[in-house]
């Protein structure tokens, strides 16, 4: 019965570890999307005949903060493997359906304004 709760304990440590490693890894695709963003900005605010740079800015961004959410959800997931309660279930269900909206309405407006974007480069090659 010891080996069981040492066995439990030690689970319970590793998936806390994880889950910070989770929350960490989103922490920094937000960080280095924003990073990447500024870069890009500033790279097409020098260039004087770029169409639509707010839209290539968008799509940079957009696509760290889904990458970010994935990560997120992966965490609350971890946080709810170890003894989960009706109560724990609950709130990672109504976050994981809030976080799973967020990312199908960001992933559809990455994909409309990656449409226009192409759209606008046709239109100005013709």
């Amino acid at each position: 019965m010891e080996l069981i709760e040492h066995l439990e304990s030690n689970l319970a440590f590793l998936v806390i570890l994880l889950k910070l490693l989770l929350e960490t890894i989103a922490v920094f695709c937000i960080l280095l999307g924003l990073l990447k963003t500024v870069g890009l900005g500033i790279t097409l605010s020098r260039r004087r005949h770029r169409r639509h740079p707010f839209i290539q800015i968008k799509i940079r961004f957009g696509i760290w903060l889904a990458l970010a959410l994935e990560f997120q959800l992966g965490a609350d997931i971890l946080g709810t493997t170890v003894a989960p309660t009706f109560e724990s279930l609950g709130k990672l269900a109504a976050i994981a359906l809030i976080r799973t909206f967020l990312n199908y309405f960001l992933n559809k407006e990455l994909e409309e304004q990656y449409q226009l974007q192409e759209k606008s480069t046709i239109n100005h090659d013709v």
